[in-house]
């Protein structure tokens, strides 16, 4: 059976891998992403001539625009089968150095233009009763790290929208599943795709020099990983590609694909599931 994938953020990086990778497969994939017409329209034009994609104009932090993304799918495919959360955007600096209006405009991409995207698609997946929605966190996303608090707090959130989700959305059939991918050599971690960074110089200045040694140690140590480890972001894509194609019920609410990690990041899923389980029966007693 044919399915029909909608793919948001996929100009560049694992979003763009996805809908190739996908398309290829057989699937019918419609490729989200701002800008068709302006700043992302050679993206749009190399994807729109692959066969089995079409692309679709949506800015996940407008109600509208994501709303009218959606009716236009379900009117010209009459379904959507996945859902692939991907569009979001990073970005550095300290914590006391963002402005609230920066934490606010990264929250709008990673948080709540999943909350929309959900709120668009459930209705037609409940009415199917079936339906996966994959949403790309951070390898970091159950914990935080300096310099990156404001986006971890924002992949956090995400992960909480996927576990409380699955039991609240299990009697109509649709899964869900968080993939953490580490650090790649994307667009958002070379710099080539600019980030919500701090935008206070003058409060940062005053952690200095220590803050500025700390960041730099630790970028340098994650692109020293990343080459190592030869991290490719094709494996995101072929990840996605393997959660759409398991058998419905036999999916993890969590998938790790992170070969930096070595394996300690599936052993802290494992240990948290564990945890919260022991909770549970505590609140069940």
């Amino acid at each position: 059976m044919n399915k029909t994938v909608f793919i948001t953020g996929t100009s560049t990086g694992f979003g763009k891998l996805t809908a190739t990778t996908l398309a290829n497969a057989g699937f019918t994939v419609i490729a989200g992403m701002r800008g068709v017409k302006g700043k992302n329209e050679t993206a749009a034009k190399e994807l729109q001539a692959i066969p089995n994609i079409h692309v679709m104009e949506i800015d996940v932090t407008d109600d509208q625009s994501v709303t009218k993304a959606f009716a236009e799918t379900l009117e010209k495919h009459g379904k959507i089968d996945v859902l692939v959360n991907n569009a979001a955007v990073s970005g550095f600096g300290l914590l006391e150095a963002y402005s609230l209006d920066k934490i606010r405009q990264m929250f709008e991409v990673n948080f709540y233009g999943v909350i929309r995207t959900y709120q668009a698609v459930l209705p037609s997946m409940r009415e199917q009763k079936s339906g996966l929605i994959i949403n790309i966190t951070s390898g970091a996303s159950a914990h935080t790290s300096p310099f990156m608090v404001p986006y971890f707090a924002s992949k956090f959130g995400v992960e909480s929208i996927t576990e409380g989700l699955q039991d609240e959305l299990k009697q109509f059939n649709i899964e869900n599943v968080s993939i953490q991918p580490g650090v790649y050599p994307t667009e958002m971690n070379t710099g080539q795709k600019t980030g919500v960074n701090a935008d206070k110089p003058e409060i940062a200045s005053l952690y200095d020099p220590v803050a500025t040694a700390q960041f730099n140690a630790i970028g340098a140590a994650l692109f020293g990983k990343m080459k190592v480890f030869n991290m490719d972001p094709q494996t995101i894509a072929d990840g996605i590609l393997e959660l759409i194609q398991m058998k419905q019920g036999f999916r993890p609410l969590r998938f790790p694909l992170d070969a930096v990690a070595q394996g300690t990041d599936l052993e802290f899923i494992n240990a948290r599931a564990e945890l919260k389980a022991k909770w549970l029966a505590k609140y069940s007693d």
